[in-house]
Formats: structure tokens, C-alpha cells, sequence
């Protein structure tokens, strides 16, 4: 997947990070393309190697299902929308401080697959009982909205997450998708 290559690829030649990461308006560093490629950087192998497992893991299927245009179209929405939502934390908080990775994009991708295949189960290291994916979905957003709330796990930008599970979600209401009837079991 060229996302994850991308992402690779970033990774190893690093040293453009700070002017790609996403900094706040106001703090002389931002520029226009960040909200796109603060996306493709990361802090170490680990964040790279989970971003890119869940890219792998809800994306392969999302690309099957949409195609290639659209999927990117959809995943590209939800970083920038990712960017949207920090950068309008970043204004309120006040903070000059950069923020890079995937993991907006990634809850997009996730949303998306809760969306699509709200049966399927799930089956995931850190919560070792199979779990359907709209149930993870919204107990998962819901803890990214909790710790972004009381400001648990700083250093983590927990409304970026959140800002590209919405953007996710508005496309996927645009494009027609709407939550099956087996969300309301």
C-alpha cells in the first residue's frame, strides 16, 4: 500500500520532520502543506510500526471495498480533517508544539470499517476478548474523548483522533454509507 510506504519512507529520511509537522497558525512555524504531510511522520519505530499495522489492518479491506481513488480520497480527508480538529485545540490550549502521525487517518479508517462491517469481530493484543467492531468504534472513540477531556496521556493529540473519526464519517455520509440496522442491536 503506498500509504504505508510513504510512511516508511518518511521515516527514514526524517530530517525534513519540523518542516512537515503540523504547528499551531499563530506560531510563525505553520504552513499550508502540513495538514497533509505532518500525516506521513513519526516520533519512533513503534509509532510508525502500530500506525501502519492498523493502516494494514483496516485499510486493505476499506481499499477492497471503495477502490484505490476512493479510499485515499477518504483517508486524506481524515488526516486533514485530524489537522483541523488540533489545530483548533492548539488555538484554545494556547501551546506551540508540533504534532505528527497517522493516527488521524487511522481513526478514520477504523470508523470506516465499524461502518461497513459492524459484525465482524475483532480481535486485538491489548484487549485479548472478541470484540465487534462497532462496539470498539464507539468505546474506543468514546476513551479518546474522555482522556481528551481531562487532558489523560499528554503528548497524545487525542481530538486530532477524534477530529478524523468526523471527517471520516462526514464523507461516508456524503458518499451515501449509513450505519446498517444491526448498529441498533
Amino acid at each position: 500500500m503506498v500509504i504505508i510506504a510513504t510512511c516508511a519512507l518518511v521515516f527514514l529520511g526524517n530530517n525534513l520532520s519540523a518542516a512537515l509537522a503540523l504547528w499551531p497558525l499563530d506560531s510563525g512555524l505553520f504552513r499550508p502543506w502540513q495538514p497533509l504531510t505532518y500525516g506521513f511522520l513519526h516520533g519512533g519505530f513503534n509509532h510508525l510500526f502500530f500506525n501502519m499495522f492498523a493502516v494494514w489492518m483496516f485499510g486493505f479491506p476499506l481499499e477492497r471495498a471503495l477502490g484505490s481513488n476512493r479510499y485515499a480520497t477518504y483517508y486524506m480527508i481524515c488526516v486533514i480533517g485530524a489537522a483541523a480538529a488540533q489545530i483548533v485545540v492548539q488555538q484554545f490550549e494556547g501551546g506551540v508544539y508540533p504534532t505528527i502521525g497517522a493516527s488521524g487517518g487511522v481513526f478514520g479508517l477504523l470508523l470506516a470499517y465499524g461502518v461497513m462491517w459492524p459484525e465482524n469481530r475483532l480481535f486485538l493484543l491489548f484487549f485479548p476478548v472478541p470484540i465487534k467492531a462497532k462496539w470498539f468504534v464507539l468505546i474506543y472513540g468514546g476513551v479518546e474523548f474522555l482522556f481528551g477531556v481531562t487532558r489523560t496521556m499528554p503528548g497524545i493529540a487525542h481530538f486530532a483522533h477524534l477530529g478524523g473519526m468526523l471527517f471520516g464519517a462526514g464523507l461516508l455520509w456524503r458518499w451515501g454509507w449509513r450505519p446498517s440496522m444491526t448498529w441498533r442491536r
